[in-house]
């Protein structure tokens, strides 16, 4: 495990990375609550990724993980995460790569094909649809369950489950909490025909937190879709039809 020390808005953040294998770069956005190995190490992406010729640059967002945790809603938000990625690939020298994104990660990833295209070949969105620009529900249930006294406290059903989740990989509740209400910004409708970038969307059949991704991919000028058979929000993330829809996605001329 490495750590990069980066300025983002004034603020110091060390974020914890993974660089590992050779070849075209990709960057790995993990979801809201996960981290770079529980998102892709554990899942076998690293791994495939690898073996199929890519070096692959997996970090935790800050919040997450090994990296900084702030515990204000005002240092949360999209644009200073995606400026976090960016910043990471400059700290290592990289001038472009391909980009993945799980979920939140996918929300960023998108804020970071708007504003940085030119960085990114070609971009895989997974885990989140058109849930990304008209909204996923109500996330106040998810920081009540992360500031909950226990599990066993926790009655919402999403709430419930990101707890569980957090408590499984050993987050930190408060900065996740801290995060989840910083973070709700939705992608703007109007920026889908500006990225220009080739995006694959995929998404479980079974995920009711995503939003259509057919929806997504037919907004975005050079959109494909991939469904994930049998899939919900938590398990299509190691899949192997996703896993390996990706790499193929990536890997064509």
């Amino acid at each position: 495990m490495k750590v990069a020390t980066i300025t983002t808005a004034g603020k110091q953040v060390d974020l914890s990375y993974l660089d590992q294998g050779e070849g075209m770069p990709v960057l790995l956005v993990h979801g809201f609550a996960s981290n770079k190995e529980i998102n892709w190490a554990n899942t076998g992406w690293l791994r495939d990724l690898n073996h199929a010729g890519f070096r692959t640059i997996a970090f935790d967002n800050r919040g997450h993980g090994a990296s900084t945790k702030f515990y204000q809603p005002g240092d949360y938000s999209l644009e200073w995460m995606a400026e976090d990625a960016i910043n990471l690939l400059d700290h290592l020298g990289v001038g472009q790569a391909h980009l993945i994104g799980y979920s939140m990660g996918a929300r960023i990833s998108t804020t970071l094909a708007m504003h940085h295209g030119a960085r990114f070949d070609r971009v895989v969105l997974s885990g989140n649809g058109w849930g990304m620009v008209e909204g996923s529900g109500d996330w106040t249930p998810v920081h009540d369950a992360l500031l909950a006294p226990s599990l066993d406290a926790v009655t919402d059903a999403r709430g419930r489950a990101f707890r569980a989740f957090a408590d499984q990989t050993g987050s930190d509740r408060a900065a996740l909490a801290a995060c989840v209400t910083g973070v709700r910004e939705l992608i703007p409708e109007t920026w889908l025909p500006y990225i220009q970038n080739e995006v694959m969307v995929a998404i479980g059949t079974e995920d009711d937190l995503a939003g259509s991704g057919e929806k997504l991919a037919d907004a975005l000028p050079n959109g494909r879709y991939l469904a994930i058979p049998g899939r919900d929000h938590m398990k299509a993330v190691g899949d192997r039809v996703h896993k390996q829809g990706a790499i193929a996605f990536l890997t064509e001329n």
